[in-house]
């Protein structure tokens, strides 16, 4: 699985990261980092998670 982010589309809410911090950040302003593009099978269930909760839909996951 490979995770992509849209930044425009960011709305800072912070899911993400409260999610799944090991695979997203935020930057000064609260948009969307994206710390691992190819995050383990340990991280799947939470990276599903903040791509279904994220209010902006900015994450995308990619099957591979």
């Amino acid at each position: 699985m490979r995770v992509e982010v849209d930044q425009p589309k960011c709305v800072a809410s912070g899911q993400c990261v409260l999610v799944a911090p090991e695979v997203f950040d935020q930057d000064d302003d609260g948009i969307v980092v994206l710390l691992d593009t190819e995050p383990g099978a340990e991280h799947e269930e939470a990276v599903r998670e903040s791509a279904a909760i994220c209010p902006a839909a900015a994450i995308r996951l990619v099957q591979e």
